[in-house]
């Protein structure tokens, strides 16, 4: 009986050019010289702020509140950073339930 190779035959893969680069388009930049860096611009505030006012300044005592896409839990979070930092807790409360975003004087 013959003996068989038991090594698997090498298959060879085909050589491959390397891609050729196509150089790149140049750059449209302009350089202008300046004095110094402008000063960075910061809110005073917080884009929640104007809730927490016009809420303070209406004479109701509970308003459901709906922010545009904004989840109302998320929204809840938000204010109630603001108003901490307000010190606005002791004077209003906010609140979910069932997905809808309160605000209650206190």
């Amino acid at each position: 009986m013959p003996e068989m190779d038991e090594t698997k035959p090498k298959t060879e893969t085909p050589e491959t050019e390397a891609p050729t680069e196509t150089p790149s388009p140049p750059l449209d930049f302009t350089l202008k010289p300046v004095d110094e860096k402008p000063k960075r611009r910061y809110r005073k505030g917080s884009k929640y702020d104007t809730i927490i006012e016009a809420f303070k300044k209406a004479r109701h005592k509970m308003v459901a509140v709906s922010v545009g896409d904004k989840d109302a839990n998320y929204m809840r979070t938000q204010l109630n950073k603001r108003l901490e930092a307000l010190n606005l807790t002791k004077k209003i409360q906010v609140s979910v339930v069932n997905s809808v975003l309160y605000l209650e004087k206190k």
